[in-house]
């Protein structure tokens, strides 16, 4: 049997998931990276507006989670926490609702002043790319 990592998404409001899986790729404010089991302990700042997969994660094979801040730590006992400041499973998205913030955030212009109508579109494409919606 091979070994797994332990998974956990948490944001303020709740655990979404928990569970193990083969492989987390996550989106960092360095970049984007995988960890498998036995990968060094880290502890990194999460990307807003990016998606968090877990390989493996369950039956589906992937556990999907638009993210928006927050931190990933991995532990010498290959134990993984996404504490995010949002987020949500791919499962949970209303694609529609997303869509339409993402519009809208748009129209508005989102100039590069404008940093809250950046937030919206970046939280919407996230939402949309976990989604399997397009935008990422």
């Amino acid at each position: 049997m091979s070994k797994k990592l332990f998974v956990e998404i948490v944001s303020p409001e709740r655990e979404l998931w928990a569970g193990e899986g083969d492989m987390v790729i996550a989106k960092t404010v360095d970049g984007e990276f995988g960890v498998q089991p036995g990968h060094t302990p880290v502890l990194a700042l999460l990307a807003s507006g990016s998606v968090v997969r877990v390989l493996g994660g369950r039956e589906t094979g992937e556990v999907r989670a638009a993210v928006h801040g927050g931190f990933l730590s991995v532990t010498d006992d290959d134990r993984i926490s996404i504490l995010a400041e949002v987020a949500e499973l791919a499962e949970d998205i209303d694609v529609e609702r997303a869509k339409r913030a993402l519009g809208e955030a748009e129209a508005e212009g989102v100039s590069p002043e404008d940093t809250e109508a950046q937030d919206r579109a970046a939280r919407a494409r996230s939402r949309l790319a976990a989604a399997g919606g397009d935008a990422a």
